[in-house]
């Protein structure tokens, strides 16, 4: 029997980046290509749309064409085979770990593959460029269409669930991801108060590293496998 009964998993950009997505801090990321400023707040599509829907567009088209890694199958393999509870809470805004098997997902920053209308709120798959002048299909107006992604000074989706669940929790693994985003640089806390174990994978150690009661380093399709392997079977 496992030692744990509900876990809770955070992911980031690094464990996508090894399926071929850029990641958005590092030094070449998206962020250091594209002022945050000027695509990814709602001042930003307010001002200039078109602008904001070519940088998203891209970001689809590129979330089309890659594919679930070995980490992110191990992570559907643990919610499968583990006779407890496992709640995935990812940052990244890809189809990966659906496409993988998680079935207990929160994109807590939204998804690139959905568009959410600004004037109705209908939440919608897409798959297609959005454009300026689009319909939308419940509603019937146009301009207000957009990623269903959450941009800076947004809420990020869910947060009453997730923070319940790390409330519950009596492991957290925070994988792949930098530790300066808030609120998700903040979990391990609410999991350390919760009385969790903690647990950093990661390519190299974050901005929180040291509130980590364990910390592994190294490539996420190499350290997270092991890692459930090892819950698993011990």
């Amino acid at each position: 029997m496992s030692a744990f009964d509900h876990i809770v998993i955070l992911t980031g950009a690094g464990l996508s980046a090894e399926s071929g997505l850029s990641t958005f801090r590092d030094p070449d990321g998206i962020w250091a290509k594209h002022r945050i400023e000027d695509v990814a707040t709602p001042e930003a599509f307010a001002r200039d749309p078109e602008t904001v829907l070519d940088f998203y567009n891209q970001r689809r088209r590129g979330a089309r064409d890659v594919k679930p890694n070995a980490a992110h199958m191990a992570l559907a393999r643990l919610e499968t085979e583990f006779p407890g509870r496992v709640t995935t809470v990812t940052q990244n805004i890809d189809p990966l770990h659906e496409w993988a098997g998680t079935r207990n997902l929160v994109h807590m920053h939204g998804e690139i593959l959905r568009t959410f209308c600004m004037h109705c709120g209908d939440r919608m798959p897409w798959e297609d460029d959005l454009t300026v002048d689009l319909v939308c299909g419940r509603c019937g107006n146009t301009g207000g269409m957009r990623p269903d992604v959450v941009w800076f000074g947004e809420m990020p989706y869910r947060m009453d669930e997730i923070y319940e669940d790390l409330a519950r929790c009596d492991l957290f693994l925070s994988i792949g991801t930098s530790g300066n985003v808030y609120p998700a640089a903040g979990f391990v806390v609410e999991a350390r108060r919760a009385g969790a174990h903690t647990v950093e994978l990661n390519l190299e150690p974050s901005e929180g590293v040291s509130m980590f009661a364990e910390v592994i380093h190294g490539k996420a399709t190499e350290m997270v496998p092991a890692y459930v392997e090892r819950l698993l079977n011990g």
